[in-house]
């Protein structure tokens, strides 16, 4: 019924990289909001949860009043994308959280915090993603996609109904950096720090707007 209405996407906008996420759909053309309070929150069509640092953002959405209504949103089926600490918002369970840390959950995923190392540590990587050509404004024959990975989580375990979308190897162990179910999203590392919108491209393609048809 809401096929030819415009989805409006929320970015989450209490901490982190939520001006980057909104400058990237807005030069996709999409129509995006910031997410601050339960206003904002109860208009959007889709949820964008920012890089950032996860302990904090789980304390200012207490703080805001908006962790409930965020956490019952994501149950409800809201299309939902996090970034770096969006991911680890959106695991079921997080290994060693910091004090009183809780995540939005939704994804049935493990995630381990800063796996990959402190700040001084992040680095870029290639990553092999099928079919992400074909999405956002970077139509290049290439199915590469260039990961920026800053205090980036990874993924220790799912459930087998969790689709991998990407992953990086690390002293010989593989480890899930992306990852969809159902009609949630995340990835480890910040495509809203790069130019290339393939990853915002994907979600609101493949993740937003079917779920409206």
């Amino acid at each position: 019924m809401f096929s030819n209405i415009r989805p409006l996407i929320g970015v989450l906008a209490l901490q982190g990289d939520f001006r980057e996420h909104l400058e990237t759909l807005e030069f996709m053309g999409e129509n995006c909001c910031l997410v601050k309070d339960i206003n904002s929150l109860n208009q959007i069509d889709a949820l964008i949860i920012p890089g950032g640092e996860s302990t904090t953002l789980s304390k200012l959405s207490k703080a805001f009043d908006l962790f409930e209504p965020i956490r019952n949103r994501i149950q409800s089926g809201l299309p939902t994308y996090g970034s770096c600490a969006g991911m680890i918002m959106l695991a079921d369970e997080i290994l060693e959280p910091a004090s009183g840390q809780e995540s939005f959950g939704g994804i049935p995923m493990l995630v381990r915090r800063n796996a990959f190392g402190s700040q001084v540590e992040s680095f870029e990587q290639d990553l092999d993603i099928a079919g992400l050509t074909y999405f956002g404004n970077d139509k290049s024959a290439s199915t590469k996609y260039r990961g920026v990975f800053i205090r980036a989580p990874w993924v220790e375990k799912v459930a087998p109904e969790v689709e991998i979308m990407a992953s990086v190897e690390k002293t010989g162990v593989s480890h899930p950096v992306m990852v969809r179910y159902k009609n949630l999203l995340a990835t480890s590392f910040h495509p809203e720090i790069t130019a290339d919108s393939r990853i915002h491209g994907f979600f609101v393609d493949e993740l937003v707007k079917k779920a409206r048809v």
